[in-house]
């Protein structure tokens, strides 16, 4: 998975609110489990692919694994000590907004116990809370 896109817009963008609900990738496209957040809050690289990697580790190979999300967005943070003013800080990290609704990972699968042993590792990895969504 790529950690940052090739090309944006304009770099450094303003924060935002991150409230209300999603309406938007909020249903199973290509496989009959998923996992959903319940609540907001940010994603970032390590999380994703720490939680892809737990996922992949509790599957064999013919299970199908998609990740819907994707760390597009740039936090910028300041240095230590530094006064205010002087422009923007620099690039901190990569980060996907997650709102309640939003399906993060889908598995096609039979088997629904390995199934839920594999999303609660999952769940474990992220700074979100999570719940399992089927077909």
């Amino acid at each position: 998975m790529k950690q940052k896109p090739n090309q944006l817009k304009f770099l450094k963008y303003q924060k935002k609110r991150n409230i209300g609900n999603s309406y938007k990738r909020n249903y199973l496209i290509f496989g009959n489990y998923g996992l959903k957040s319940i609540e907001n809050g940010f994603l970032n690289f390590k999380q994703i692919e720490s939680a892809r990697k737990s996922l992949i580790h509790n599957f064999n190979n013919n299970n199908l694994i998609l990740i819907r999300i994707f760390p597009d967005k740039v936090l910028t943070k300041k240095p230590l000590e530094v006064r205010m003013g002087k422009g923007k800080g620099a690039i901190h990290d990569w980060v996907s907004v997650i709102k309640p609704g939003i399906i993060i990972f889908e598995i096609k699968s039979l088997n629904f116990e390995i199934v839920k042993k594999a999303f609660f590792s999952a769940s474990q990895k992220l700074s979100i809370k999570t719940e399992i969504c089927y077909e």
